[in-house]
């Protein structure tokens, strides 16, 4: 436990800072802005692109690791829209963003703690999973917007557009087919990558912190617990029911449980603004859910720690 402590502490402490530096305006707003940009278009691809280019991907059946991620969500997903019908009676706008909140995922927190608790053993894993649930998940919430919202146009061609053009995504195949190819860096430019993602995570943690909005959370509602239930709770339980039926290791089982764990994406806020999702309600799920998964990822990795060691 107090290892955990010891891996997951700092992560969190850095959410915090970033929380305080939006309170005391410093660097100021604009700043945080061009932040975002840097960290999603160019730090985080280079720590990918890295990473998956020097890894030893042997031993890892991406198959079964991929297909337990999109089958669990899927069942979630296909529950939580049965429920809707029959019992939450939720309203389309509300229905979207708890939709969102329960199936995606705050990547930068993602990639950070599997680094503190799995190394880059770990991270290989995780970028392996976020190359097909990111386009997955994508796919499957514009799909709700457009069932669920009907006033609002979604123009298809320009959303798969959208997601082929995702900097992640591309550095994951980047990355991946230098390693399948064998292919490796030149010196000058693997260095230049190592160097690059060394800034990429704590930046990322700072914009998460500065991104949390704790005055949206005093409206509590039955959409925000159900969100919260079913991303946090959930999510994990059906996760593991299905990484049984699939034969892999402990340590692809931790970092699909840590996954599953995750706070949703600050990026549904965007979306749900975009598409006529319920922008109040999103904001509230994403600073909830990334509060009290401090918690619940403490209690998930411990209990995770008695196998993997």
């Amino acid at each position: 436990m107090n290892g955990i402590l010891l891996a997951l502490a700092p992560v969190f402490l850095i959410i915090a800072c970033g929380y305080f530096l939006k309170r005391i305006n410093f660097p100021g707003a604009n700043f945080w802005d061009y932040a975002d940009k840097i960290t999603y278009y160019i730090l985080f691809p280079a720590l990918l692109v890295f990473k998956l280019a020097n890894a030893n991907l042997e031993g890892v059946n991406g198959f079964d690791i991929v297909s337990t991620a999109i089958i669990s969500i899927l069942v979630l997903g296909l529950l939580l829209m049965f429920l809707n019908k029959f019992m939450l009676l939720f309203k389309d706008d509300a229905f979207t963003s708890v939709f969102q909140g329960a199936t995606r995922f705050n990547t930068y927190v993602f990639l950070a703690l599997i680094t503190a608790l799995y190394g880059d053993e770990g991270l290989i894993i995780a970028a392996l999973i976020m190359t097909f649930t990111i386009p997955f998940l994508n796919f499957f919430c514009i799909s709700i917007f457009a069932l669920y919202n009907e006033s609002k146009k979604i123009n298809i061609k320009s959303f798969i557009f959208t997601v082929l053009k995702n900097p992640l995504i591309i550095a994951c195949v980047i990355g991946g087919s230098l390693n399948f190819f064998d292919i490796k860096l030149f010196y000058l430019v693997n260095n230049t990558l190592e160097l690059l993602s060394k800034i990429a995570l704590p930046l990322g943690l700072l914009s998460v912190g500065v991104g949390l909005h704790i005055k949206s959370i005093t409206e509590v509602k039955l959409e925000l617990f159900t969100s919260l239930f079913f991303k946090l709770a959930l999510l994990p339980a059906v996760m593991v029911f299905v990484a049984l039926k699939f034969d892999i290791s402990m340590l692809a089982l931790a970092v699909l449980m840590i996954y599953a764990s995750m706070p949703t994406a600050p990026s549904s806020y965007i979306l749900a603004k975009q598409l006529g999702g319920d922008t109040k309600l999103m904001s509230a799920i994403i600073t909830t859910q990334t509060l009290v998964s401090m918690i619940t990822i403490t209690i998930i990795a411990s209990m995770l720690e008695t196998y993997i060691n």
